[in-house]
């Protein structure tokens, strides 16, 4: 048994016990008997390795479950009352068509403001707030209660009165990419009309303002809203697609490496960089390492370590936060399933100029590893999703550099932004064209019940088995 399995075990072992205390409830005692379980293992039977290794494992299995039970006891709900304080916003006005949501910490605690449209207040505004504070409601198909807990909110305000006390009082950094990202979208507004800005916005940065209820709805239909997120998976995506641009157009391996990790971290410290796309970016990081030294099908360890200490920090994002499941499962996808895909098509070019064979098998491998978890979460499968995805999703790694360039030159030099928003519109227009075309077909989504947690456990236990035995058939041919 090699160190790095080893290593593997307790990783598994500390996420499987968040994920226990995340299910259902764990008793002390029962704790207590797993943890002296696995004490005995290791100091009555210290001279076997396999079973030192399984008290380890107990061990940290019970580490998991007492790590996520912390998190949950620090979780208080406030009592509901009219209340009035000075904070300060920390994170970007989320403008709806008619509100503003405002983050505003307030003596180490954030609170969840819905205020008016106007008049508009930013980041790192301080203000004071008079409203009725209350704890956020849970609905029926929803968790919005949870959704915010996983985010350090407990309490929220609806409308209250607010006054504008000094402004600049956030990190100056997190300020100066917020007001850039803000820039970039008004520059680009100047150049693209609706519907194509909408997807440039949504691709640039995830915001869905410029889209109409009817596009998304669209987007829901063709199983696409992913694209209109700063996703967990389109991430993933995106990096390795340029870094396997990168390697197929001449780069050296860690030439490539370096150039992705930099692409990177420009792009999500240009959209804010929002929790979401740090946790993603870090994930994709070990993806691109094992990319660069030749070694993909070790890349799970490395991934698996990523997302380990995150759930240390936080350990409520294992079962709540979608994003953290697509970010992992999409990786997983690229790991075990992009290289069976990529031999399958091995008839397929793979130029220089778009390695249609790279980027078509990394779109179908993230897509089915991600397809259960969406269809668990939204209740709906969208029947046309890997058409139209397999003929949008290979061109966003490209389409996103293209919108980066041209928004930069408009700001810069207005003509040059002219002269760019042309072939940006047009590819813009070709996502919107497909999106509407496939929206229109009849019976495109099949709308489900309430789909029970079993239902995802034996879809993954299929698709485990599946990959494991294409994988152990020897399918896999890289090259």
């Amino acid at each position: 048994m090699t160190k790095s399995r080893v290593f593997l075990y307790f990783c598994l072992s500390f996420v499987g016990g968040i994920f226990l205390s995340s299910v259902s409830s764990i008793f002390q005692p029962i704790m207590l008997g797993v943890l002296v379980l696995g004490v005995f293992l290791i100091s009555v039977f210290w001279r076997h390795k396999k079973c030192i290794v399984v008290g380890f494992c107990l061990l940290f299995l019970t580490a998991g479950i007492w790590r996520h039970q912390a998190a949950l006891s620090k979780i208080v709900y406030p009592a509901e009352r009219q209340i009035t304080f000075t904070g300060i916003i920390v994170s970007e006005s989320d403008i709806r068509e008619n509100s503003t949501q405002l983050t505003v910490l307030q003596q180490g605690e954030k609170i969840l403001v819905t205020a008016s449209r106007y008049p508009e207040y930013q980041y790192g505004d301080e203000i004071k707030i008079m409203g009725k504070l209350q704890v956020p409601q849970a609905f029926e198909d929803f968790n919005y209660k949870d959704y915010l807990a996983k985010d350090g909110i407990y309490s929220v305000i609806y409308l209250p009165k607010i006054e504008l006390i000094a402004k600049d009082r956030g990190n100056p950094i997190i300020a100066a990419t917020i007001s850039f990202k803000n820039k970039f979208q008004e520059t680009a507004e100047k150049f693209i009309a609706p519907p194509q800005i909408g997807f440039l916005e949504a691709l640039f940065s995830g915001d869905e303002r410029g889209f109409s209820k009817e596009w998304k709805n669209k987007l829901n239909i063709t199983g696409t809203r992913h694209i209109a997120a700063v996703s967990g998976m389109n991430i993933t995506i995106i990096a390795f697609l340029i870094m396997s641009l990168a390697i197929l157009v001449g780069f050296r391996r860690k030439q490539a490496f370096y150039l992705s990790i930099i692409l990177l971290a420009l792009y999500i410290l240009m959209i804010g960089a929002p929790a979401s796309a740090v946790r993603a970016g870090l994930m994709a990081f070990f993806l691109m390492a094992a990319q660069c030294l030749g070694r993909l099908s070790a890349a799970s360890r490395g991934v698996l370590f990523a997302a380990t200490l995150m759930l240390l920090e936080n350990p409520l994002l294992l079962t709540i936060d979608v994003g953290f499941q697509l970010s992992f499962l999409a990786i997983l996808g690229l790991i075990y399933l992009q290289p069976i895909f990529f031999y399958w098509f091995r008839k397929i070019p793979d130029p220089k100029i778009f390695p249609a064979r790279t980027t078509i098998s990394a779109t179908l491998s993230a897509q089915f590893f991600a397809l259960p978890i969406l269809v668990y979460n939204f209740g709906s499968i969208p029947l046309l999703s890997p058409i139209t995805n397999l003929l949008i999703v290979p061109f966003l790694a490209p389409i996103t550099i293209l919108i980066f360039i041209f928004g930069i030159s408009g700001m810069i030099i207005a003509p040059l932004g002219i002269l760019l928003s042309w072939p940006t519109w047009l590819f813009l227009t070709y996502i919107a064209t497909l999106i509407h075309w496939f929206s229109g077909v009849p019976m495109a989504l099949l709308v489900l019940e309430k789909i029970h947690w079993v239902w995802l456990v034996a879809a993954y236990f299929a698709l485990g088995c599946l990959t494991w035995r294409l994988n152990r058939e020897n399918m896999l041919k890289y090259h």
